[in-house]
């Protein structure tokens, strides 16, 4: 199934759009204004195959700076870090779970709001681990075509 990179699960799975979908397009960009990288297209970073992926690995593990773009440079650390933190409230794969935008300014506005901790994001497609292919094929994927003839 193709979706957007800013395109909410519920969206992109059922076709259902609310608020909360605008919520999770948002969180999106944060991540991408923080980390320099793109959530679109066909990368990978790290072990994930998307930048929601990649920055969920980094949170979880504490490595979060790893995912915060040199050019920002090392000055006002909390407020990266708090961006970070609202970003990954705003993607996770349940929209009642995500904060609403008026949730979000009041996050990112106040030093003093309380942050929910972030639960696992929608679209963290993994990359599984597969033998090196040795005998020169490009893939280890078996691939069949068929051609029709006429009678």
């Amino acid at each position: 199934m193709f979706f957007s990179g800013y395109m909410s699960p519920e969206y992109a799975m059922e076709g259902l759009f609310s608020v909360k979908s605008d919520v999770f397009s948002f969180g999106v960009l944060l991540l991408e204004i923080v980390s320099g990288l793109r959530n679109a297209g066909f990368h990978q970073y790290g072990n994930s195959l998307s930048l929601l992926g990649h920055a969920w690995e980094l949170w979880r593990e504490g490595r979060w700076i790893e995912l915060v773009d040199e050019s920002l440079g090392e000055g006002c650390p909390e407020e990266v870090l708090r961006c970070i933190h609202v970003a990954l409230t705003c993607v996770q794969e349940n929209a009642v779970d995500r904060p609403t935008m008026s949730e979000v300014i009041a996050m990112l506005s106040s030093e003093n709001a309380s942050l929910p901790d972030p639960k696992q994001p929608a679209f963290i497609t993994v990359r599984i681990a597969v033998e090196t292919n040795t005998d020169g094929a490009c893939s280890p994927n078996v691939v069949t075509v068929s051609v029709p003839e006429g009678r």
